[in-house]
């Protein structure tokens, strides 16, 4: 990886957060420079989702500064998100990272004692600095990411404390993000060195073939718990993070068995089954055999189980002194992922509550729609005569691998114009156009990971046959009536709860309009017809946004906006355009 290279990178991430606002400076700058950062984590499981709001504030000789949060776990979690830009791969040094993540740790100081109290409601970062002082009693852990397009030089920070509570440091440069776009992986390689966890696992070898090689072992509950704690989502293949949210009969019994009966669990619990990439393995004097590493160890099956000793091992590391759980550790082939793992995970889960649908990334429908954005070109917008695709990415880093063999093939100027980077899409993208067409906006406000998780269920799986070019032009129609939409309202600085106000002014003119929100017009023109986009200021500002602050109650805005009685509240809205 070369300094151009990375330059080139972060002109095309500059480009990216562009494309999603108006202003290439300021506060909206800020939140799309977090949006084009959030797409890459997101599908790598490093975070669940996050909400862009930018805050700054002086507070005596300090400076509270955040460019957005997210809570995980089920609020137990905080995620804060600091960013710099503007360095265009140039070295950030350690001094400098520190006085970043600095701004981004008093901030959480000062929300945890009331900063809210002391901000004006409109404020677009009152939402966040109310709710991360609502929920901080629940919270076991404070994790703050930073966002550069800076080379750093930092290769790791240690943990410290906010308020009694562990308070963890992450830092993406544009150096590892960069190769997590350009690898075509799903996600950043990890590799996992058990010494660091205890010594070595010791295990059985079991018969496979030239395909894989399969390895039997009794875990330490620590052991998964600590895992957990180091690499959170990550650890858990993305088809299962989404079903973990949900509380249940099976994560309480599990709790049970380790207060009541922990010599047991082993006996009681089905155990882990987990893939890797690659296994370091070696014959001890004794002829026992050992794992020393793991290389992009995901557990497929038993989620719930590493879930769940993780939340005991947060309230009492003894706890699971002897809790041992059963493994099954099957070592695939990178250039075997996308075949064999999907295939491992629905058959570990196949007697779990995880639905068949949960295991289709990789499905014709995926695959058709990727077909269909490389051969179908969008027609040139009014005024200019460069027609252009609309690039869906299957896979993410997708389009930055084509760009590696449009470089090679001295065919970049071209890709790029033909293949805008404002114009490429994901499959989290899609969930959210085609929930919001399907008058579900509630269900979009529940974050990237779950929204996808219900389409995929809901929709894909249901669709009859494979997307054809009808099917992906509506695609992208849909597409840009939100974005289009989003910048409107973005424009007005109405305050706070931008992605849902979209969400809900899409759906409510869906719901209004009927066919009068011509996909097939919106495609030919790229763009807003003059009506649809008249409508939107006077139906954001005086009919959705007041009905979602409104919550019952004084209730929680961010979780109102999560349910279905507010869409109905909003669809039953004295609302009839001209």
């Amino acid at each position: 990886m070369t300094g151009s290279d990375l330059r080139e990178f972060a002109e095309l991430l500059y480009e990216e957060a562009r494309s999603r606002t108006d202003s290439p400076v300021g506060t909206m700058f800020n939140g799309a420079f977090v949006e084009a950062f959030r797409e890459y984590l997101v599908e790598d499981g490093s975070i669940e989702d996050i909400e862009s709001a930018y805050c700054r504030k002086q507070i005596g000789r300090s400076v509270a500064e955040a460019y957005g949060y997210g809570l995980q776990d089920e609020d137990t979690v905080l995620d804060v998100i600091i960013a710099e830009h503007g360095w265009k791969a140039e070295v950030m040094r350690k001094a400098e990272v520190q006085r970043a993540v600095r701004r981004a740790q008093v901030f959480v100081e000062k929300c945890r004692t009331g900063l809210y109290l002391g901000m004006e409601e409109t404020d677009p970062a009152y939402p966040m600095a109310k709710r991360i002082h609502d929920v901080w009693p629940a919270l076991n852990r404070v994790r703050i990411f930073l966002f550069t397009d800076a080379r750093v030089t930092v290769d790791s920070m240690p943990p410290g404390e906010i308020d009694s509570l562990r308070c963890t440091y992450e830092v993406w440069d544009i150096a590892r993000l960069h190769r997590l776009a350009s690898s075509g992986r799903r996600s950043e390689e990890t590799v996992i060195t058990l010494d660091e966890f205890g010594g070595p696992l010791t295990c059985l070898a079991a018969p496979g073939d030239a395909d894989y090689q399969c390895f039997l072992a009794v875990l330490p509950g620590a052991l998964l718990a600590e895992l957990y704690e180091r690499h959170g989502a990550r650890l858990l293949q993305r088809n299962v993070r989404a079903f973990l949210q949900a509380r249940g009969k099976v994560n309480k019994g599990i709790g049970e068995t380790v207060r009541e009966n922990p010599g047991r669990f082993l006996a009681y619990n089905n155990g882990v089954s987990a893939t890797a990439t690659a296994a370091d393995t070696e014959y001890l004097p004794d002829g026992s055999l050992v794992i020393a590493s793991l290389t992009d160890l995901q557990i497929v099956n038993g989620g719930q189980t590493t879930a769940s000793l993780h939340r005991v091992w947060l309230g009492d590391p003894l706890a699971l002194a002897t809790v041992r759980v059963p493994a099954k550790i099957t070592v695939v082939r990178p250039e075997l992922l996308d075949d064999l793992v999907p295939r491992i995970s629905r058959y570990a889960n196949s007697q779990n509550a995880i639905k068949e649908a949960d295991f289709e990334a990789n499905s014709p429908y995926h695959v058709e729609l990727q077909e269909l954005s490389r051969s179908e070109w969008a027609p040139a917008p009014e005024g200019s005569t460069q027609m252009t695709r609309w690039y869906y990415e299957r896979v993410r880093g997708q389009y930055q691998v084509d760009l590696g063999r449009a470089r090679v093939r001295h065919q970049l100027p071209d890709f790029r114009r033909e293949n805008p980077v404002g114009q490429k899409f994901g499959k989290t993208d899609v969930a959210r156009y085609e929930l919001t067409h399907l008058k579900r906006p509630h269900d979009v406000v529940l974050g990237a990971e779950k929204c996808f998780r219900l389409w995929t269920e809901d929709v894909v799986a249901r669709f009859d046959g494979t997307p054809d070019r009808r099917y992906f032009r509506e695609v992208v129609a849909k597409l840009i009536l939100f974005e289009h939409t989003r910048k409107i309202i973005q424009r007005m600085r109405l305050g706070g709860y931008l992605g849902p106000t979209t969400a809900y002014t899409v759906a409510l003119m869906v719901d209004r309009l009927g066919e009068a929100v011509d996909l097939e017009r919106i495609w030919r023109a790229q763009g807003l017809p003059q009506r649809i986009a008249d409508l939107v200021p006077t139906l954001a500002a005086d009919v959705v946004r007041p009905l979602l602050v409104d919550a019952p109650g004084s209730g929680n805005v961010g979780e109102w906006c999560k349910k279905v009685q507010c869409w109905e509240r909003v669809r039953d809205a004295d609302w009839h355009p001209n």
